[in-house]
């Protein structure tokens, strides 16, 4: 009867399921994999620590329990049966899979590995976020960062459904449900075409404004930016003309550059621009502007601290 189901086997695939639900103890897919590592009891018993007669009745009884020969012993030593190679070669490939998920799973709860998801208004070359998330990189290679560019309120919404970690943003305000802390501050700045009358100047004022049209976006920091410019006008000027636009940045830039209107920047912004803008402080700008992290109080993800322990160090 052995010698027919060892037949049956031969080149054929033992079924790994076996190997799930403690069908067979860990220790014995240990010691037959020494053994054929070794092709001799006793040196693999030596290897590891434990007595040739123990490896040497565990792997019989593997044997009686599968139905199959795995090793043919003989005075000179032992060797694989060619049942006995497909067996350990498919133990040895299920054995490196739980070693990598072993690891992977200790380098994700160390926030070594893994993926972190971040929400930002837009990414500049040079700005903060940009160091940031280019210093984290380097600090932690193995986290993968999924980007997603959106607005403050979209991004709150993603966070409390889980579909991100960490958004940051401009003038986030706190709100009950969620964390946030102030990340980094910037200076506001005018951008204007360089023809524009007010570009000679090194500086201006936001009474010099009143007559201009604002471009704002849609998206992005957008939002905060016309809030900002209504509350700047309230109670001292008739509100300037704002024009929303469903584009991104670098269309806006464009805009601006020929003369269909001028906007408002962070400072870090100005670093990027198109050669026929120019950006100019805002003399009687009270404050700077806050930038802002956001995330879940019940995110305690290792990655997540890491990457709000760097920001807090590096500003």
């Amino acid at each position: 009867m052995r010698r027919r189901r060892q037949k049956e086997h031969v080149g054929e695939a033992i079924p790994l399921s076996s190997l799930r639900g403690g069908r067979f103890p860990m220790a014995v897919l240990v010691q037959t994999l020494a053994v054929a590592e070794y092709l001799s009891f006793h040196r693999a018993a030596l290897a590891l620590g434990v007595s040739q007669s123990s490896v040497s009745a565990r792997i019989k009884a593997l044997e009686e329990d599968l139905g199959i020969v795995l090793f043919d012993r003989n005075t000179r030593g032992v060797r694989l049966t060619e049942a006995g190679r497909c067996f350990v070669d498919q133990v040895g490939e299920a054995m490196g899979i739980l070693d990598r998920a072993i690891k992977i799973a200790g380098m994700q709860a160390r926030g070594e590995a893994g993926e972190l998801r971040i929400g930002v208004h837009a990414l500049t070359p040079g700005c903060f976020l940009d160091r940031l998330l280019e210093r984290f990189h380097i600090d932690h290679p193995g986290i993968r960062l999924q980007v997603a560019e959106g607005t403050a309120r979209e991004a709150q919404f993603m966070i409390r459904e889980g579909r991100l970690d960490v958004a940051f943003g401009a003038c986030m305000h706190e709100t009950p449900d969620l964390s946030s802390r102030v990340i980094w501050r910037d200076r506001l700045m005018a951008a204007m075409p360089v023809e524009h009358s007010l570009a000679s100047q090194p500086v201006i004022d936001w009474d010099q404004l009143v007559d201009e049209t604002f471009l704002v976006c849609y998206s992005g920091t957008g939002p905060q930016v016309h809030d900002l410019i209504v509350a700047r006008a309230a109670g001292k000027w008739l509100t300037p003309t704002i024009q929303r636009l469903d584009v991104e940045r670098s269309t806006l830039l464009s805009m601006i550059a020929n003369g269909h209107g001028i906007s408002i920047f962070a400072k870090e912004g100005a670093a990027d621009s198109t050669a026929n803008v120019a950006f100019r402080p805002i003399r009687d700008e009270p404050e700077t502007i806050p930038f802002s992290a956001i995330w879940s109080p019940s995110n305690r993800a290792p990655a997540l601290l890491k990457l709000l322990a760097l920001a807090k160090n590096m500003r």
